[in-house]
């Protein structure tokens, strides 16, 4: 199983700091959630029913009724694989790791492709996929850039795999509208509530695909494989059009608040839920913050560290705090130095 961020409880053992004691910023999850109301206890009591207005919800956000609720993008992200012809797909890399993972795992041919989305097309394979934005380095593509390569790809009967977990407060960016659609049939998107929502815990998000690869995912599922809660949490907060309105306003200047936070320590990217910073001393950056209590998420093979978005002042006074120490820590030469 692949490692991944929000490992907050290992983190606690590992360096001796009580768990309520951490300023988690190891994930992209946005820590100014959706406010969850009480639920009626009807969702616990009751098997999970279709037609309770989450699909119809979903389709009004995206744009597109061509969906299907799935426990988390990472429930799609695992099955699809198995949906299609074992052949080579292109990753534009690097990306969330799950993706080839899952690709090899069902018995494909994974090439990483580095640079643009125009390389990862011109690989000939009959599979690109693509993180937009990306994670884990912030970089994004226009809709225009993503629908180019679509439709490249569609008139050589090719498919183009687009993970949008971090595209909501950006959806300009978003081609959710067009997967599965006669324009293009052969577009498929993945979405995430538990990223702009915050409400990673519930493990909802949607596919959008053509009817028929939906059909065929669904019976791979089986019954019930979103439960009721997560249902009835996702139905009110993709409705709640207005709170997502201000959210994404707030959200980005959060983003560009922490990029201009990281200036100094290396090359810094973002987006509005998270900020990469690339640096060969990044897991020295990681070890200095972490024996603060501020945990972040280092990707030694890239040189990449990626801290998420601060939600509370007091966490941006910390964060800052930590930030200038380490600031001191490297001019004096001892990035290492002990808490």
């Amino acid at each position: 199983m692949l490692e991944h961020g929000g490992r907050l409880r290992a983190a606690a053992a590992h360096y001796g700091i009580p768990l309520a004691a951490w300023l988690d910023l190891s994930t992209g999850i946005n820590p100014c959630a959706w406010p969850v109301p009480a639920l009626p206890a009807s969702v616990w009591q009751r098997l999970p029913e279709e037609n309770d207005g989450l699909e119809t919800a979903a389709a009004v956000c995206y744009g597109n009724a061509n969906l299907l609720p799935v426990a988390g993008s990472q429930a799609a992200i695992q099955r699809l694989p198995n949906l299609l012809p074992r052949a080579a797909i292109a990753c534009l890399s690097p990306l969330y790791a799950e993706h080839p993972h899952a690709w090899r795992t069902a018995g494909h041919r994974v090439r990483e492709i580095d640079g643009k989305l125009s390389r990862a097309v011109a690989a000939a394979t009959p599979y690109v996929l693509l993180c937009n934005p990306n994670n884990p380095t912030a970089a994004r593509h226009s809709r225009a850039t993503v629908i180019d390569a679509a439709r490249q790809l569609n008139r050589r009967g090719g498919w183009l795999i687009v993970d949008e977990a971090f595209v909501d407060p950006t959806p300009e960016d978003s081609v959710a509208d067009l997967a599965g659609t006669p324009e293009m049939p052969r577009l498929i998107v993945l979405r995430s509530l538990g990223k702009f929502f915050g409400i990673a815990g519930a493990r909802i998000g949607f596919i959008l695909a053509t009817p028929d690869l939906l059909h065929r995912l669904r019976e791979q599922l089986g019954p019930w494989a979103v439960s009721g809660p997560a249902r009835a949490v996702a139905r009110m907060a993709l409705a709640d059009h207005q709170w997502q309105t201000a959210t994404r306003a707030q959200r980005r200047a959060a983003g560009d608040r922490l990029q201009r936070l990281l200036a100094g320590l290396g090359e810094v990217s973002s987006t509005a839920l998270f900020a990469t910073l690339c640096s060969p001393d990044g897991g020295a950056m990681h070890e200095f913050l972490a024996r603060r209590g501020i945990l972040t998420r280092h990707f030694p093979e890239l040189d990449l560290l990626r801290l998420g978005v601060p939600g509370a002042e007091e966490d941006w006074a910390r964060l800052t705090l930590g930030l200038r120490s380490l600031h001191s820590a490297i001019e004096r030469g001892n990035s290492q130095a002990n808490p």
